[in-house]
């Protein structure tokens, strides 16, 4: 796995139609819609934040994430509106020993139904495949949450199957959770 891919300085990853960059303050009302709306985390472990300086202060914790070599947060963004946040998707837990990322993502509410998440995740597969060499990309999903698998499975990922009350979650409590993958074979 090669993080200096990732870490060495903030990876900017495009596609005809998205970038995906760095999340900055000037991005908090955006990213302020996205934490403030219940119905964006309903199927995921993230308690919605309803205060603005909160989330200010979260947009801080993305850097100090990054810099602890631990978490990626990318700001989706339309190359015909390059400072207008669409969504968010992320890498996490790199581990090099079985070379795995698990990925996550979720987008301000008006731009669900659009193909935002799957081009993006498309996006983020060819980067954690082809430039940091993992081998396993991952995600974890609520069995109720249908709109997550479908990006998922246009993507090539694979039901590996479900974990009975086998996690908790913050706000969810300890839940079921369905595993998709994809190898780097299989890409």
């Amino acid at each position: 796995m090669n993080l200096e891919a990732v870490f060495e300085q903030f990876p900017i990853l495009t596609s005809e139609h998205f970038v995906l960059k760095k999340i900055e303050e000037l991005h908090l009302d955006e990213v302020f819609e996205i934490y403030n709306n219940d119905k964006v985390f309903e199927y995921c472990g993230i308690i919605p934040k309803h205060n603005k300086d909160t989330v200010k202060n979260m947009i801080g914790h993305f850097a100090r994430d990054y810099n602890k070599k631990s978490r990626v947060k990318w700001g989706i963004f339309a190359n015909a509106e390059p400072n207008r946040l669409l969504g968010i998707i992320e890498a996490v837990d790199f581990n090099q020993k079985v070379n795995i990322v698990t990925i996550g993502y979720f987008l301000v509410e008006a731009n669900w139904g659009q193909g935002i998440a799957t081009e993006a995740v498309k996006i983020l597969l060819d980067f954690l495949f082809m430039d940091v060499n993992v081998n396993r990309i991952q995600a974890e999903v609520m069995p109720q949450n249908e709109t997550s698998k479908k990006v998922l499975l246009k993507n090539g990922f694979i039901k590996e199957g479900a974990l009975r009350q086998a996690t908790l979650w913050a706000g969810k409590g300890i839940i079921d959770i369905e595993i998709y993958s994809i190898l780097k074979e299989d890409y």
